[in-house]
């Protein structure tokens, strides 16, 4: 389980496909702290490392994660935000993200506020998944939360610290972003569901 509280970026060095899937090779300070087979998210995609040598490790993605999530779209030189799974003694400042994307958004518009950014994400409703305003998103593996929420969209708004920090301040209009959403509402929805109709 992580909380969508990103500790660090990791470079992308290689890519290598391998029939179906992609074995991405990244590099990063953090590697000192990783061990093989531990989960890390990686914008927001939990992935298991496979290898560590130096500074660089591998991880991969199979094909229904690449179908799933914007990783496909990465190029050499790419930064992936990184969060190492939550310890059972942590602090708890994010919200719950299993690591788990429920599907792609794209990017809309990135407007400057001189001093903070919004952000605007389109996503296709027929999926089935919903924001609530107020309420959290994983965005790229950062926990965020929603205002201007809609019904095949919503808006987020950036810190400084979160826009250095992350590879938001990479980010373009028309880029696609991983989207996790909300467990709880995921849950909640779910539930409600059979009986829609019925009332």
């Amino acid at each position: 389980m992580f909380t969508g509280i990103v500790e660090s970026k990791a470079q992308l060095v290689e890519i290598n496909p391998n029939q179906s899937n992609i074995s991405f090779v990244f590099e990063s300070e953090l590697t000192s702290e990783f061990k093989v087979d531990q989960s890390v998210s990686h914008n927001g995609v939990c992935l298991t490392i496979e290898k560590i040598d130096g500074k660089r490790y591998q991880v991969t993605a199979i094909e229904e994660t690449l179908l799933k999530t914007s990783l496909g779209n990465l190029k050499v030189g790419d930064f992936a935000n990184l969060e190492r799974s939550m310890k059972a003694d942590a602090r708890f400042d994010g919200h719950i993200v299993q690591g788990h994307v429920d599907q792609i958004g794209i990017c809309k518009k990135i407007t400057d506020l001189d001093g903070s950014w919004q952000i605007d994400i389109e996503y296709d409703e027929s999926v089935g998944n919903i924001t609530v305003e107020k309420g959290s998103i994983c965005f790229n593996g950062i926990s965020l939360t929603v205002f201007n929420s809609k019904e095949n969209g919503f808006s987020v708004a950036i810190i400084p610290y979160t826009w250095i920090h992350t590879n938001m301040h990479t980010m373009k209009e028309g880029d696609t972003v991983n989207l996790e959403f909300d467990i709880v509402g995921k849950y909640l929805a779910k539930l409600h569901k059979p009986f829609i109709g019925k009332m």
